[in-house]
């Protein structure tokens, strides 16, 4: 991958579910509320000091957010960070770096 460049879209994994997990929290008490569905559908990443993943992830039936989570390099020994989200999103809406 490109450093600072941003992948093709790809499925997400196991992988990019934990860190979507690892997220939730911090995502729930900006919108104060709870999300009993939260399953990563597909992703993007961008290399940078660390790498920014941006996750689409189902919240409900229909309703997508887009999460832009960072993740540092393992030295710094620090958790995925959520660094923006947009909210309103379908399932059809192309992940885009935000």
């Amino acid at each position: 991958m490109l450093c600072g460049g941003v992948s093709a879209t790809k499925p997400a994994t196991a992988e990019i579910q934990e860190i979507a997990d690892q997220v939730k929290s911090q995502l729930e008490e900006k919108e104060n509320k709870k999300f009993p569905v939260f399953k990563a559908v597909e992703y993007k990443s961008q290399l940078v000091a660390g790498t920014n993943y941006f996750i689409k992830a189902q919240v409900g039936d229909e309703d997508f957010m887009h999460l832009r989570v960072f993740v540092s390099l393992p030295h710094e020994n620090k958790p995925p960070a959520l660094s923006s989200y947009q909210t309103n999103k379908a399932k059809h809406d192309e992940l885009s770096y935000f």
